[in-house]
């Protein structure tokens, strides 16, 4: 469960960090129809890694910064002091929580793979395309730190 979460989550927090420097801080607004804002979206990824790794290893979820960079710092750095000892039988604990209005009981490892993962991705996701719809020259290797292509290169 540690593999599958902390170490994800440290880096596509690093990644969002990556973008918002590429974008500068007039972007971060940009929003997609109705949604909230890049920096919004951004915001709630940091805190559901946080809120979604202390509910599964039962450790009280710390208050974030407000200002994006230091909320990730902070977040970042939290996952960081983590150990893997402490996901000890979190697959099959029982997590209860809420999803929007819904309160809901799933096992750790469904929580992470069914509710956590897909959220962090879905609020990554949102502000990433919010800012390449506003017109911020991000790629796919901004947002995964992984894939490399030619500068003009366009899908």
């Amino acid at each position: 469960m540690y593999q599958a979460s902390v170490p994800v989550f440290r880096h596509y927090l690093s990644r969002i960090s990556d973008i918002v420097a590429v974008a500068g801080p007039d972007a971060l607004d940009a929003q997609i129809a109705d949604t909230f804002p890049a920096r919004s979206q951004f915001a709630i990824a940091a805190g559901l890694s946080l809120s979604v790794t202390c509910l599964l290893i039962g450790r009280e979820v710390p208050d974030l910064p407000e200002g994006l960079g230091p909320r990730l710092a902070v977040a970042r750095a939290t996952l960081g002091s983590i150990k893997p000892a402490e996901f000890e039988g979190a697959e099959t604990r029982i997590t209860p929580h809420r999803a929007g209005f819904a309160d809901i009981e799933q096992t750790g490892e469904q929580f992470l793979h069914l509710f956590g993962l897909p959220n962090f991705f879905f609020h990554m996701t949102m502000g990433y395309a919010a800012l390449r719809a506003a017109g911020v020259p991000l790629g796919k290797e901004d947002f995964d730190g992984i894939h490399s292509y030619p500068k003009d290169f366009r899908f």
